[in-house]
């Protein structure tokens, strides 16, 4: 068993608090975001005409009270001076628009970590995905629509898969959505359908996707890339629970669970005018923020004996997996989030011989190496493994198949440059490459590239 991975805390502290307007009632501020704005449906209501629609959020955290301004246009300010984002530890006035808001900080109150160590196939120990996964498990049994949002590769589909597979829809179908490729021309026929010969191109009839999904579960992936006027006839879909086929006459009753999710601010699209107001507020009634994976780094170890598993390893698998590799993983800044973790443990995990290390932080770092490269360095020679990646050498290839290719041959050079820089010196070529000696002559012996041995070594 590794001993590298890292628990998280039993009990976090949230600093809440509460916030009024003018003589209205006290307004208590928790986990759950709190919005403010002239919107009927925010959780409080402004009639003020320099308030935007949704002006503001406030929510609790290990900080303090997170104030973070929607794209109003005219600004939230804080101790009068104009935030895009704060938090608040201690009393002050907040004014929005023409209106002037009292907060008050509660005292910090110590919250037991959820015990819930996975839902689905998501696993983490941190606190936050934790209470996630809570909230996951009250809400999934229910047709509540949720609003999922988070960075690119934070796992957004995966848990809408969770959701539908932990509710009494679970055996019925589970239909997705790519709002983000659908062309706008298109975009009301891809949601609704259409008949034959409803317009040019449209040689054969074509079902909804809710007709698709009836009894089960529709998600809408990207919603926010929803053109803006095909989203009142969604609002109508979801809020009457049927459709109408473009070249339809009638409508037909639909009977599905929606669920949706965006790496977009839906909130700050509404001031913006990209979207709807109404439909935000219809899409969200649970809102789902996955945080990014640099914001749970200590789920790192739990996240890849899974994966591990997951690709059909055991136990022994991870236990391949060195400390140094996880605080190295751990030190990482993720720009591709879960996802880049993924990749990097399945290329690991292939290429990993019998018994070997496996070193996913060396796999991610070719990759890195790969897909961006260090802008000062010189450019890539036309034998080199990023100029190789781009040309046709590839073409026709399966995408597992060339990034195994790519792979392979950046470890190659790599390793056969660093080689003949050190001499074939074992030691030389660990230190200027930044791994262990094992790490390297398990390379070397990959690749057919054979080192000297190292002085006082058998």
């Amino acid at each position: 068993m590794n001993d590298a991975t890292v628990l998280s805390r039993n009990k976090v502290e949230v600093r809440g608090g509460r916030i009024k307007a003018g003589k209205a009632g006290w307004v208590e501020v928790g986990t759950e975001p709190v919005i403010v704005g002239r919107n009927a449906q925010c959780s409080i209501v402004l009639d003020d005409a320099k308030i935007s629609a949704v002006h503001a959020e406030l929510v609790a955290t290990e900080q303090g009270v997170r104030v973070r301004d929607l794209g109003s246009r005219n600004g939230t300010f804080a101790g009068g001076v104009r935030v895009g984002e704060v938090h608040l530890l201690a009393a002050c006035k907040l004014r929005l628009g023409e209106t002037e808001l009292s907060f008050e900080p509660a005292r910090p109150e110590r919250i037991t970590v959820p015990a819930i160590p996975a839902f689905g196939p998501l696993v983490a120990q941190s606190a936050g995905m934790r209470g996630i996964f809570e909230k996951l498990s009250k809400v999934a049994p229910t047709d509540l629509t949720v609003l999922i949002t988070g960075e690119t590769g934070t796992g957004k589909e995966v848990v809408a898969q969770a959701i539908h597979q932990a509710s009494a829809r679970a055996k019925k179908p589970f239909v997705v959505v790519d709002c983000g490729s659908i062309p706008s021309s298109l975009a009301e026929a891809t949601l609704f359908g259409h008949e034959r010969g409803a317009f040019t191109g449209a040689v054969d009839k074509r079902l909804s996707p809710f007709v698709e999904a009836e009894g089960g579960t529709i998600f809408l992936d990207e919603l926010g890339e929803l053109p803006i006027e095909v989203q009142p006839k969604l609002l109508r879909a979801l809020a009457e629970r049927r459709i109408k086929s473009v070249g339809g006459s009638s409508y037909r009753e639909v009977d599905v669970r929606v669920l949706a999710a965006t790496r977009r601010d839906l909130v700050r699209a509404v001031n913006t005018g990209a979207f709807r107001s109404d439909l935000y507020f219809r899409v969200a009634q649970v809102r789902v923020e996955l945080p990014a994976l640099r914001q749970r780094l200590e789920d790192i170890p739990v996240l890849v004996r899974r994966m591990l598993r997951d690709l059909g390893g055991d136990e022994a698998a991870f236990d391949r997996v060195s400390n140094s590799t996880l605080e190295r993983l751990m030190r990482h800044d993720w720009p591709g989030n879960v996802r880049e973790l993924k990749n990097a443990v399945a290329v690991a995990y292939a290429l990993g011989g019998e018994g070997e290390e496996l070193d996913v932080a060396a796999h991610l770092g070719a990759l890195t190496e790969i897909h961006e490269p260090h802008v000062a360095g010189p450019a890539p020679s036309s034998g080199g493994p990023v100029s190789s990646a781009s040309g046709g050498s590839f073409k026709g290839k399966a995408f597992q198949e060339a990034k195994h290719d790519v792979l392979a041959r950046f470890e190659r050079e790599y390793f056969a440059g660093l080689f003949d820089e050190a001499k074939g010196n074992i030691s030389e070529i660990a230190r200027r490459a930044g791994m262990e000696r094992a790490h390297v002559r398990t390379y070397l012996k990959r690749h057919g590239i054979h080192g000297k041995t190292d002085p006082g070594e058998g």
